[in-house]
């Protein structure tokens, strides 16, 4: 949920950038945060690391074994910071 709310947040915040409100909301997920890289609204690292994010809750549809679980607590500690550092992105909009 998170990271899916994430999203759409960020989606709110690039509005701005863009020609019309229509325009955004065309952006898939990824695509939302390579325009927060490119607006700057965004840092390289956490992009790739939103990525990885967004991978592996789509491999969540399809597996749901031993290794996935492992892979998705990897994540965990980055995810928080992300989350929290997207929420102060967005809060100070």
């Amino acid at each position: 949920m998170t990271l899916e709310q994430s999203g759409k947040l960020l989606r709110k915040k690039l509005t701005p950038y863009f020609a019309t409100k229509k325009a955004v909301d065309m952006l898939n997920f990824k695509d939302l945060f390579r325009h927060a890289l490119k607006h700057s609204i965004l840092q390289e690292e956490e992009v790739e690391r939103w990525f990885k994010y967004k991978n592996n809750r789509n491999s969540n549809t399809h597996d749901y074994g031993k290794s996935f679980a492992k892979e998705t607590l990897t994540l965990m500690d980055d995810f928080i910071k992300d989350a929290y550092h997207i929420k102060d992105v967005i809060k100070n909009a």
